[in-house]
């Protein structure tokens, strides 16, 4: 049920997550079970969609739980879904289950990042990655695009670092498409004018060891303590999230790309 009011700010944003899912108001009004007449008067502000209607069009946009929160508070409404921080008691059954998990990766690479990709738990094969690179980087709160990406960083040893560079970049490019991000912009913006390092050991990194050579995935090939080692990374995310917080979470986790990288991190950190 909706009423006719003063255009709530609602209106505009709803049709700037619709035109940016390319759907027009035929096909979201019948995924809705509205009509296409109903959800132009909402776009146009000359009808106040319900709660319901609001989380209902959200759904079928597949809008952010974040920006969910912002299309009700424009709507005149409370937000829906709380955002606690990590550390809230709330969630310790949440960060008891992350750190288990990171703990049983090991000794393979595995970190959790929120939705600017700040580092808020790592394991101890992160932490060996992180050797050499420059102190200022660590200093909390640690970030990993900017961890990955900085000269003084892992740049310098990634040898195929500019597909390396390019795969993430294109990451976050992907994900500014989808959702309004400030902070998120800023970090892409930081990060893609790093100058390239002077070396990169792309054509190494294809020839030597068979080191690149992965066909099902783009691997990391990645300078340590005198060894190569090559990664795929994959990244999991929470179903069904209802915290802010949570939706936004992501756990990435780097396999070994060939027998040669497992063997050498059960050496290199047993």
């Amino acid at each position: 049920m909706t009423t006719a009011v003063d255009a709530p700010g609602v209106g505009p944003l709803l049709r700037q997550w619709r035109e940016r899912r390319r759907i027009s108001q035929l096909e979201l009004s019948l995924r809705a079970g509205s009509s296409a007449r109903h959800i132009s008067f909402i776009e146009t502000g000359r009808s106040r969609p319900s709660q319901e209607m609001v989380l209902r069009l959200a759904d079928h946009l597949d809008v952010p739980i974040r920006e969910r929160n912002a299309l009700l508070v424009a709507a005149g409404y409370a937000p829906a879904y709380p955002e606690r921080p990590l550390d809230d008691p709330a969630l310790g059954g949440l960060r008891e289950g992350l750190e288990r998990l990171l703990t049983s990766y090991e000794p393979f690479p595995a970190l959790v990042v929120d939705g600017t990709y700040e580092v808020l738990a790592a394991n101890r094969g992160i932490a060996m990655l992180l050797e050499g690179v420059a102190p200022s980087l660590l200093v909390p709160p640690l970030n990993a695009m900017r961890l990955t990406m900085h000269p003084s960083g892992l740049a310098p040893r990634i040898r195929n670092y500019r597909e390396w560079r390019g795969h993430l970049l294109h990451q976050m490019e992907r994900q500014l498409a989808l959702m309004r991000s400030a902070p998120l912009r800023a970090l892409y913006d930081e990060v893609s004018a790093y100058p390239l390092p002077e070396s990169t050991g792309e054509e190494r990194a294809r020839r030597e060891d068979g080191h690149g050579d992965v066909p099902f995935a783009l691997p990391m090939v990645i300078d340590h303590a005198g060894h190569t080692l090559s990664f795929v990374s994959t990244i999991a995310t929470f179903n069904t999230p209802m915290d802010v917080t949570v939706s936004e979470l992501a756990v990435e986790t780097f396999l070994p790309a060939d027998p040669e990288t497992a063997r050498l991190l059960g050496a290199l950190m047993p």
